[in-house]
């Protein structure tokens, strides 16, 4: 099948986009850097993806995995804005097969910064709408919205030994997931699966449930 993916120079974008040539698909990446992966069915467009003149002009596109985003940093233009252009843009037609939206944990609990949760929670909604839509053609979507994943982006607090140790305490399973282990996720929701849609599957080694009940 042919994919298109959005943000695979590094982390979870790179991961899926490796997953999915490793399983004999044909992949596009997009993406404002360029990128590590050399493979003969990947092609790759060094591009934002808020520059909507400027997208390629991609036919057959059967998946579609909108997973480029950023933190504290025009979050809703890029994360939710740019994220509905692309899905309309290449989504949203004929041949179609599945749309996948990486969202994030933060958008069901609202802790992290007000406009990156804002922008992941409006991906939630959207989601749900492009289910909708989505059906016509036969076509599933859903959103994966990780918790804490161990990418270059997530350094800053992995390496700061007093802050890694109160995110453990804060997840049940003590572990961030690997870019790998979302790309997976990434490859069920959208090839396995055919039949649950509209849905916004949390995978984050249960931090988002845990609430501590303190009693004296």
């Amino acid at each position: 099948m042919k994919i298109l993916i959005t943000g695979t120079s590094q982390g979870i974008g790179r991961a899926v986009a490796e997953k999915f040539l490793q399983e004999g698909h044909t992949v596009v990446g997009i993406d404002r850097q360029e990128t590590a992966i050399r493979h003969g069915s990947y092609t790759h467009y060094q591009q934002d993806i808020r520059d909507y003149d400027r997208l390629p002009a991609l036919t057959g596109i059967q998946i579609l995995i909108n997973n480029a985003g950023t933190q504290n940093e025009d979050d809703i233009d890029t994360n939710l804005k740019a994220l509905m252009h692309i899905t309309e843009k290449y989504g949203l037609q004929e041949g179609i097969r599945a749309i996948l939206h990486i969202g994030s944990a933060s958008g069901h609990t609202g802790s992290e910064f007000p406009e990156y949760c804002a922008s992941k929670g409006g991906v939630l909604a959207y989601t749900k709408n492009v289910a909708m839509r989505a059906a016509q053609f036969g076509a599933t979507c859903n959103s994966l919205d990780p918790g804490g994943v161990r990418t270059p982006l997530n350094e800053c607090v992995m390496n700061d030994e007093e802050l890694w140790a109160q995110i453990m305490d804060e997840t049940p399973l003590r572990r961030w997931a690997t870019p790998e282990e979302i790309a997976d996720w990434a490859y069920f929701l959208t090839v396995t699966n055919t039949f649950c849609t509209g849905q916004s599957i949390i995978v984050d080694g249960g931090e988002s449930i845990n609430r501590k009940f303190v009693w004296k």
